[in-house]
């Protein structure tokens, strides 16, 4: 099992996380104390579930949970888009890693419904 910090997901997640931080700090502030709070929060638990699904034996509870996470943070993104919170060009930024989070994810999930073993041994 490979440490969590090395997977490319977890280095994707924290990607995001970065750029969702850049994002949000510029926000008007009370959208920023729920909005931005909730984005970064997303961002988190993202990273945490990485975390948890690479230790699992069973790691399909996480990819779920992760990838229903990844939706959550792309309607937050596209809501503060909307709004005109963030940019075209920020948002299309962020969205581009949460589809690799999520084709990451997707793949993983699959590799280790494919394999009773691999859900012990091989990380997205």
């Amino acid at each position: 099992m490979a440490n969590h910090t090395d997977l490319p997901i977890s280095k994707v997640a924290y990607d995001l996380l970065v750029v969702a931080t850049e994002l949000t700090k510029n926000m008007p502030r009370d959208f920023k104390a729920s909005i931005g709070k909730e984005i970064r929060d997303e961002c988190v638990r993202l990273t945490v579930l990485i975390f948890r699904a690479n230790v699992a034996g069973d790691k399909t509870p996480y990819l779920d949970n992760l990838l229903e996470r990844a939706q959550v943070i792309e309607l937050l993104l596209r809501l503060s888009r909307d709004l005109r919170f963030i940019s075209v060009k920020q948002y299309a930024a962020a969205i581009a890693l949460t589809s690799m989070i999520g084709k990451q994810a997707g793949g993983w999930k699959k590799y280790t419904a494919s394999s009773p073993a691999a859900s012990r041994s091989r990380p997205g």
